[in-house]
């Protein structure tokens, strides 16, 4: 198995961990509210309406997104999607406990979110940049959870045959809110030194077959630049017939020619304190949300425009959003810079744009979503857990990054994230197992 494809299906692992030029001030064309309304079905020739509630990437390269023949239905407006309960308590017990170190890491956090969302203001606080992307870091998420993934790969409107299919989950292991986990810090295991770990398990196509991952991240990605420890990566290769450990240090490389990176992941799945973070500020906007449609591994026939990289046909409702800056502190990074476009209550992501060191735009990802209480796709599809009756997640259920420069890009689909948990504490101990690879083989 070569190396790349290696690499790229440990992307493909990092997806299901349950945890991951000119300032965006908020467009001030918008302040006179939409011309559309919750239920409206927005056609191609309707399409200027939606411009003031797009950023700006959007609009210039909206031949990507939308397409004759769209019927993009608008969703509720500012939808309460806020988080269980079990979250919002925690964060409102732990409030004033984390604080920003050096190199904008974070001390003294234990679990609920970091920095308390409405107590941060972006006009009179440098480091909101900084405190609101460990807040997206640390959004509420199910404590374990599997689900089928679907990596393609496009080139104006061809799929290529480089893909892979699978399975994958991943365990937070640490930092949990749930009371009785709470007892010992927010660790779910006594002692525990990682984060998350999270696994794949490839079944297509053929030569690929078997590949195994499981992937390690670490509380000590959350230490200064200098401390700030990397993920730890073993695959198991059915050719070799062993386990191989891999490097994951170098996140910001193409993966097997493609147009993602390991960091890419849900607009960003890096380490914090490698990069600096400024807020731009606020704006309303459109985008994918609670889908109604069915992607892998419901069906793999969907509609998903002449670029096989839109989500015209679906739901989009009108979401507030903070946008924040990263700026790689490594000079040798890719990017200059990339503005990522969160949304402000659930904090998942919604678009972020990646400029060149030319600074030109490159890539563009954004992202299509699903709300645990919805079973109208395909009935009760999110499960609840031991001190949690009510999930109250909303789940990034597809990647999309679109390479402007080229007209390539790539769709990685996970329509039944969240659905199934790993198992109970003794079943996700065999899962987390590196040992586990090559048992029984």
């Amino acid at each position: 198995m070569r190396r790349s494809a290696i690499r790229l299906v440990a992307s493909a692992a990092l997806l299901f961990a349950a945890v991951v030029p000119g300032a965006h001030a908020a467009d001030d064309s918008s302040a006179a509210g939409p011309t559309f309304k919750p239920g409206d079905v927005i056609p191609f020739d309707r399409l200027e309406e939606l411009k003031p509630f797009l950023p700006k990437e959007v609009w210039a390269n909206r031949d990507f997104f939308f397409f004759e023949g769209m019927k993009l239905e608008v969703g509720p407006f500012h939808a309460d999607y806020s988080p269980a309960s079990v979250y919002t308590e925690a964060t409102t017990k732990f409030a004033g406990q984390s604080k920003l170190g050096p190199d904008g890491s974070l001390e003294g956090y234990t679990t609920g979110q970091p920095f308390p969302i409405d107590q941060i203001d972006c006009k009179t606080d440098p480091d909101a940049g900084t405190k609101l992307i460990w807040n997206f870091h640390y959004r509420w998420a199910p404590p374990s959870a599997v689900s089928s993934f679907y990596y393609s790969y496009w080139d104006r409107g061809e799929e290529l045959p480089l893909y892979y299919e699978g399975s994958g989950g991943g365990v937070q292991l640490s930092h949990r809110p749930e009371p009785s986990l709470l007892e010992q810090g927010g660790d779910m295991f006594r002692g525990e030194t990682r984060k998350t770990a999270s696994g794949a398990e490839v079944t297509a196509p053929f030569d690929a077959r078997g590949i195994m991952l499981l992937s390690y991240r670490y509380k000590e990605s959350d230490m200064p630049l200098a401390k700030a420890r990397n993920d730890d990566t073993w695959v198991y290769v059915p050719t070799l017939r062993r386990v191989r450990r891999i490097s994951t240090a170098q996140r910001t490389d193409a993966i097997s020619g493609t147009d993602f990176t390991l960091d890419d992941l849900f607009s960003f799945n890096g380490v914090v304190p490698q990069y600096e973070w400024k807020c731009l500020g606020e704006q309303d906007v459109i985008a994918p949300f609670n889908t109604k449609v069915k992607g892998y591994p419901y069906v793999k026939d969907q509609n998903f425009g002449p670029y096989g990289l839109s989500f015209a046909n679906d739901r989009w409702e009108l979401r507030r959003a903070v946008i924040v800056r990263m700026t790689p502190r490594n000079k040798d990074h890719p990017y200059a810079f990339k503005d990522i476009y969160i949304d402000k209550e659930t904090l998942q992501p919604l678009y972020s744009f990646a400029y060149d060191q030319k600074q030109e735009l490159w890539k563009i990802l954004y992202h299509n979503h699903r709300w645990s209480g919805d079973d109208s796709l395909t009935g009760k599809w999110h499960d609840s857990w031991e001190e949690v009756a009510e999930p109250r997640v909303m789940s990034v259920v597809a990647d999309v990054i679109i390479n402007v420069q080229t007209g390539t890009g790539n769709r990685i689909e996970i329509w039944d994230a969240g659905g199934k948990p790993v198992g109970n504490k003794a079943q996700i101990r065999r899962y987390i197992d590196v040992g586990r690879l090559t048992r029984g083989r």
